[in-house]
This record gives C-alpha cells, structure tokens and sequence, in this order.
C-alpha cells in the first residue's frame, strides 16, 4: 500500500505506471464508465490517452461489461471500473475479459478499480483491494475513513508498488541511507509530489480504530432502505447479488419525475442528490463522445438518499415515511 495525497493522486500513478509498462502511446484507450467523479477519469487526460466511454448496467449502476467487452481493440490498453456507491463490480467477469482481450491482441489490458466508495466491501468474501488490480482509495472528507484529505494505491505486485513508492515522491528514495538528507542521490525516474502528509496520516490512523463501526451502520441504514422501500410506486431498487456486499458510501435508487422526487424531499427535511454528474457531458472530453443508451435512461432517474453512519434509526424512518407519501 503506498498512500498518496489523493486518490486522484494514485490513479494518475497507476496509469503512468501502466503507459510506461506497456509503452502506451498517445491516441491508445482507456475503458472507462462516465457515472462517476471526474476524478476517475481526469488522470486518463493527464497522462495523454483516450478515454473510451462504457455504458452503465442500469440494474447495478457500474460498468456494463457486455458493452465493455464489445468495445475491447487493439489500442484498448487499460480498463478503468468504478465501485458505484461501494457495490462491487463482476470481477470474475472482468478477468475473463482480460483473458479474452490476451487471446485476442496478445496483450492483458490493466485492470484499475476506483475503490473510492468501496472501503469494506467485499466481493466472494475478500474485501475489494485484494484481487490482483491496481486499486485505489479515498480518504477525503466525506469517505467512510476520512484522513481530512488522501488516497492509497494498491499495486497487484511489490515491483510495482516499489516503483509507486519512488513515483510519488520526486522519484526519491525516502528510505534509502542518504549521507545528507537534503542532498538526494541520483534520481533514476522523475516523479510526482503526491505523498500524503504527517498530519493526514496521524487523522487517518486516528479514524481507522472507527471504520468498521462507519462501514456498518452505513450497512444497517441500507438494508432498512432495502427492506421498506421495496415495491413502493416510482421507486425502482438495484438489485444485489449474494455473493458480494456493498459498504454503502451512498444508497442510489431510481425515481420517476425526479425534479418532483427533489422537491417534495426538501420539503419534507431530506437532502438528495445525484451525487456524480456523468462525465461525458463536460466539453472537455466531447471529442470521446458516443451514444449510451441505458446511461440516457438512467441519469433522469438516478438519485441517493441519506445512508451515512449519522442517520439516526428516527431521520431513516422518516425518509422512508416520506418517499412512501408519494411527490
């Protein structure tokens, strides 16, 4: 684990990283959804490829892998998925397509997984960060773990993590025997400023002894969502497969007429939000622009309701209570 001074930070070093591996050129691709922060995706830009836009599985809100895998090419080096709201994407699935791609082109592309709403989350019983992928992490303000501000990078081998230990540090090696600490030796690889400092380590430190009892009541408020939402007129559930659980950093549904849905919320005391807007929209990557039919369907619907571990058993029947009224 290398911690960073965001998240951002860490995607940008898992794709330099991967560019340089695979010697990526400018005009090669990165899959990636656009339901998600700009966060996700702004590193892809820095770094000089193409974004490649994959469309939503409208039952889950992450990357739909059927389109995903339809739009796998040669210049398809990287794939980028997102954790939406903490809910675990197929990863059996994902490393098939990887696989497949090998067979194919030759080549793996690299998985990166945002795991930015997903500390605690566990896909087939492993908590979501161990299965082989670049992995990264935030710890901004309003995270589960907060360290007011910061990131980790989870490398899927120790070269590479070694090599992210450099990068995100000038290329200096900080526990290396210098003769004079501010006199460096030579510097083999340029690197960036994105370590996190003293003072968000000892926050963050402080705020893991409470993680697990935030992950749970997050947990515990969405399964009451879960448990009295369902069948209520205009609202449509995710679905959630067995096999894995979510850590519910936010409870996305789906409502019809969702202005009104907003309205009547406010009214009633309850704060909601789409949370993400979708990133193809903005006019800075209109040139990557395609047709996505089920996030077109979606984005009209999509809306989350309070699930943080402050929602008190009272304010959770509350929201219940008034979605059930109707708007």
């Amino acid at each position: 684990i290398a911690t960073t001074n965001a998240a951002t930070s860490a995607e940008h070093l898992a794709i330099r990283m991967i560019k340089d591996t695979y010697g990526l050129e400018r005009g090669d691709e990165v899959l990636s959804p656009p339901l998600t922060c700009t966060a996700t995706n702004w590193p892809t830009l820095a770094n000089d490829l193409r974004i490649k836009w994959v469309d939503i599985d409208s039952k889950k809100l992450n990357v739909d892998l059927d389109d995903l895998e339809r739009k796998i090419s040669p210049t398809t080096k990287a794939i980028m998925v997102v954790h939406w709201g903490g809910y675990p994407v197929d990863l059996d699935r994902l490393r098939e397509i990887q696989n497949k791609t090998e067979q194919m082109y030759g080549f793996k592309p690299a998985i990166i997984e945002d795991c930015a709403h997903a500390i605690g989350s566990t896909y087939k019983d492993k908590k979501i960060g161990n299965h082989g992928n670049f992995c990264t992490f935030s710890f901004q303000a309003i995270k589960h773990l907060t360290s007011v501000d910061g990131g980790i990078l989870i490398s899927p081998d120790n070269e590479t993590h070694q090599r992210a230990m450099l990068l995100r540090w000038y290329g200096i090696d900080r526990s290396s025997n210098r003769k004079d600490f501010r006199c460096e030796a030579d510097i083999p690889e340029w690197g960036y400023k994105f370590h996190m400092n003293d003072v968000c380590a000892a926050v963050g430190r402080e705020n893991l002894k409470h993680v697990d009892d935030i992950i749970s009541k997050h947990q515990a408020n969405a399964k009451f969502y879960d448990d009295n939402l369902n069948g209520v007129d205009g609202v449509t559930l995710l679905t959630r497969d067995p096999d894995r659980q979510s850590s519910f950093w936010i409870y996305s549904m789906l409502v019809e007429r969702k202005q009104d849905f907003m309205k009547w919320m406010k009214e009633c005391g309850v704060t909601v939000s789409q949370v993400h807007e979708r990133n193809d929209k903005h006019s800075c990557v209109k040139d990557f622009a395609c047709h996505l039919p089920s996030l077109d369907k979606i984005t009209p619907k999509l809306i989350s309701i309070p699930v943080g571990w402050w929602v008190t058993e009272e304010q959770r029947q509350h929201i219940v209570d008034s979605v059930k009224k109707g708007w």
